[in-house]
């Protein structure tokens, strides 16, 4: 996998996490720099757990699902994918101003589930879990940063369309690794 395609994988993972961002920055009524930097630590260090956890949990069952990889990593980017636009469509929750442990460790758990299956599709695809798992972490981190910032200047006009976004990329990836294995995209 080459670095523009993990660039774009950590793109679209990281919008739940700029979503919810965007959502933060809009309960506070003044943004310091600590509370985009709390977001961007939070999501980002789970953003990259997640995958991490994914890769060794894929690298286990390897050897028992290697003929259909190709239709796995589709089928979970792809789910995850119509998921977010699903998600985009709905009405956003209300969110609390804390950016304590109790209110953003549940926040940054959730916005990276997806990135758990990820990292199982990573392990079929023999990424460079380290390099995959720096990139998710760092983009995570610096768009949830501007997410607190954004979510505070504009409201929450981009939320449902930085979901969107994400999900049409997931999806977009699946197909590309699934047309690529079918020897359609050479």
């Amino acid at each position: 996998m080459q670095l523009w395609e993990l660039l774009m994988i950590a793109i679209g993972l990281s919008m739940d996490a700029f979503a919810v961002a965007i959502c933060k920055g809009l309960s506070v009524r003044k943004v310091a720099l600590g509370h985009a930097l709390t977001a961007g630590l939070y999501f980002g260090a789970f953003q990259a757990l997640m995958p991490l956890l994914g890769y060794f949990l894929g690298t286990q069952f390897e050897s028992l699902i290697q003929s259909v990889d190709h239709w796995i990593a589709f089928a979970l980017l792809s789910l995850i994918g119509i998921n977010m636009i699903r998600e985009s469509r709905s009405q956003s929750e209300e969110l609390n101003a804390s950016f304590g442990p109790k209110a953003m460790l549940p926040l940054a758990v959730a916005t990276s589930i997806d990135a758990l299956a990820v990292g199982v599709t990573f392990a079929f695809l023999k990424v460079q879990i380290v390099l995959a798992v720096t990139c998710i972490g760092v983009t995570t981190f610096i768009l949830s940063c501007i997410g607190v910032k954004l979510g505070n200047l504009f409201g929450a006009k981009y939320k449902s369309r930085a979901e969107l976004l994400g999900g049409i990329v997931l999806i977009l990836m699946g197909l590309k690794i699934l047309l690529e294995h079918l020897g359609v995209l050479g």
